[in-house]
């Protein structure tokens, strides 16, 4: 059964509820978030517009049919309330690092990394994320999703985990599908 076609994006016609603590300002088309944990700031595009509604936000657009406004409006949503979040509770990404000898130290604002390589690994962090490391964990914050999930997608690229030992860096929730090797070994003589 084909569902009917609709000219209203789903994510953009939910409202976003403002919390206490939580100031929005808006000045045309930037809008800056501000909470007990920072502020962050974000420029509308010209099709999107912005009405708030006593302690909630609703977005709109002028034309919903248009493919492209349609997935502005949508975009825009989760992008405005994904700032609600971190100014009030944050985000977070942990990475886990397997192998032998493998680890992890932070030294002043860059994490140094002993991954297999002849060197250590330098990374240094960008302004507005910290990290905690606690063995072979490294907790990373910050209230700006987007730059929190950058960092660990950077970090995990160094030494991304491979599938036949499971070594490497890895998401703490990422499941890596594993090898057998090489079956043939033991009956050659």
């Amino acid at each position: 059964m084909k569902l009917p076609k609709t000219n209203m994006s789903r994510i953009g016609l939910k409202l976003i509820t403002i919390p206490s603590g939580v100031e929005v300002t808006q000045n045309g088309q930037n809008v800056t978030v501000k909470g007990p944990k920072g502020s962050l700031s974000l420029s509308l595009p010209v099709a999107v517009t912005l009405v708030r509604d006593g302690e909630e936000l609703r977005l709109s657009v002028a034309h919903p049919e248009i493919k492209k406004e349609k997935a502005l409006w949508g975009t825009f949503r989760a992008l405005l309330q994904n700032m609600v979040i971190g100014v009030t509770v944050g985000f977070t990404r942990a990475l886990e690092i397997n192998g032998i000898g493998y680890r992890a130290n932070l030294v002043g604002k860059k994490i140094v990394l002993e991954v297999g390589f002849s060197h250590e690994v330098n990374f240094p962090l960008p302004d507005g994320v910290t990290a905690v490391i606690d063995k072979n964990v490294v907790t990373l914050s910050s209230i700006d999703k987007q730059l929190v999930g950058e960092t660990a997608a950077s970090i995990r690229r160094i030494r991304p985990p491979e599938p036949y030992k499971g070594t490497g860096i890895k998401y703490t929730d990422e499941i890596v599908r594993r090898k057998a090797g090489k079956a043939g070994k033991a009956g050659a003589a």
